[in-house]
């Protein structure tokens, strides 16, 4: 269980012909990103939302590996992150 360090409400906005929120200048520095960064979103069950940076996976690792096997992997990562993820929580 993780401890709430600050709550903060934002109202929802439209944003051209969608609807968006902006994230107080707090958040951002919490989350270390600027703009230009890409954040990720996972949704629990429970309805909450996690916001994360995203770490883009390093795959220099894997250069004594044939390119098949690297680009099936990166495949792999990129479609089925979040189900792996949730996997590996059980």
């Amino acid at each position: 269980m993780s401890t709430v360090v600050k709550a903060m409400e934002r109202k929802i906005t439209k944003v051209g012909n969608s609807l968006g929120i902006t994230l107080p200048q707090e958040v951002l520095d919490h989350l270390k990103v600027k703009q230009g960064d890409e954040i990720q979103f996972r949704l629990e069950a429970d309805g909450k939302v996690i916001i994360s940076k995203h770490a883009p996976i390093d795959y220099s690792i894997l250069d004594d590996f044939g390119q098949d096997f690297v680009d099936g992997l990166k495949d792999l990562f990129e479609n089925y992150d979040n189900t792996l993820r949730n996997l590996a929580k059980k």
